[in-house]
C-alpha cells in the first residue's frame, strides 16, 4: 500500500518538476534607452536596432542567471521587422510576425516581460506615448479606463494565469504598469521631459540595470499575481480625425458605433473582446 501511495505521489509531481520555466519577452522601440526621436523608431534604423538588441540580450542574460530555462522574444515593434536571429542572444528564440488576438498566451508561459516599452496615449511625459497606433488611435478605453499596450498585454497574460514580472522603458511606462502590477521589477532607462525630449542612461548603464532587474524578476514568478480584468469587458476605440469608421462598422458582432470616430466592443472577457476588435 505504501509503495503504491509513493508511486502515485511521484506520478502527480512529475509534470510540475519537468515543466520548463519559460519567459515570454515582448519588445518595442520607443522605450529603449537613447531613443527619443520619431525617426529613430524606424525598424531599419541601425542605432536603434543595436540599442534595442543590447537591452534584449541583457534581459535574456538576466533571466537565465535567475534560473529561467527558456526565453522566447517577440519582435513586437512595427510589423516585427526590427530584430534578427543573427544578433539576439544565442540562447533566446525569436518570434517574428504578427500574432493572433491571444498573443500566444494560451501557451501559459511562466512569465511575461516587456523591454523597450512606452506608455499609453496622452501621457504628458511619455516618450512617443501612444496606444497601439500613434497615427490611427486617439484613445483606447478598457472597461472605461484609458489603456495602451501595457494594460492589454498584462490583461491577456492574466487571462491565462501568467504574471508580468519585468518592464524596462521610460519612467511613464514604469509608472503605468506599477498601477496594476506593483510587485514586478522595473528598469527605468530614461525620463521623458516632453514627447521628443528625454534624459537617458548610457547604453552600458541601461543594459546593466536591465540585466540585474531581469535576474531579480525570476524570483517574482511565484509571488506576482497575474493581472485580471473581470468580465464582462468593454473596449472603446476612438480613432484620429483622419480615420473615420467604415460605412458598415455597425454590422460587426458586439460592436456599437458611438460617433464618426468611436466604436465600442463588448465581450465576456478580455480574450473575447480583443478577438472581436481584431477581426476586421
Amino acid at each position: 500500500m505504501i509503495a503504491r501511495f509513493l508511486l502515485l505521489i511521484g506520478t502527480l509531481t512529475l509534470p510540475l518538476a519537468a515543466q520548463k520555466m519559460t519567459v515570454f519577452l515582448i519588445t518595442d522601440a520607443e522605450g529603449v534607452g537613447g531613443v527619443c526621436r520619431q525617426d529613430q523608431t524606424d525598424p531599419k534604423d541601425a542605432e536603434m536596432r543595436q540599442l534595442l538588441t543590447g537591452e534584449i540580450n541583457a534581459a535574456v542574460e538576466g533571466f537565465f542567471a535567475g534560473g529561467a530555462d527558456e526565453v522566447i522574444v517577440w519582435d513586437g515593434h512595427d510589423g516585427s521587422q526590427t530584430l534578427s536571429t543573427l544578433t539576439i542572444h544565442p540562447r533566446a528564440k525569436l518570434v517574428m510576425g504578427g500574432l493572433g488576438p491571444s498573443m500566444l498566451m494560451e501557451r501559459r508561459f511562466s512569465a511575461v516581460a516587456y523591454v523597450g516599452q512606452h506608455s499609453k496615449a496622452n501621457i504628458r511625459a511619455g516618450i512617443m506615448a501612444h496606444s497601439y497606433s500613434s497615427l490611427g488611435i486617439q484613445n483606447m478605453l478598457l472597461n472605461g479606463k484609458p489603456v495602451g499596450e501595457i494594460d492589454v498585454i498584462a490583461a491577456m497574460a492574466g487571462h491565462f494565469g501568467t504574471p508580468v514580472i519585468l518592464l524596462t522603458g521610460d519612467k511613464a511606462a514604469a509608472d503605468e504598469l506599477k498601477e496594476i502590477v506593483p510587485d514586478a521589477e522595473y528598469a527605468v532607462v530614461k525620463e521623458g521631459l516632453a514627447r521628443y525630449v528625454c534624459i537617458s542612461e548610457s547604453a552600458d548603464t541601461a543594459r546593466k540595470m536591465i540585466r540585474e532587474a531581469a535576474q531579480r524578476s525570476i524570483a517574482r514568478i511565484k509571488t506576482v499575481k497575474p493581472y485580471k480584468v473581470p468580465g464582462p469587458v468593454t473596449l472603446q476605440i476612438e480613432y484620429t480625425t483622419r480615420n473615420s469608421l467604415p460605412i458598415n462598422a455597425e454590422s460587426r458582432h458586439g460592436a456599437e458605433v458611438l460617433d464618426d470616430r468611436t466604436i465600442r466592443f463588448r465581450g465576456k472577457d478580455i480574450l473575447d473582446v480583443w478577438t472581436t476588435y481584431r477581426s476586421r
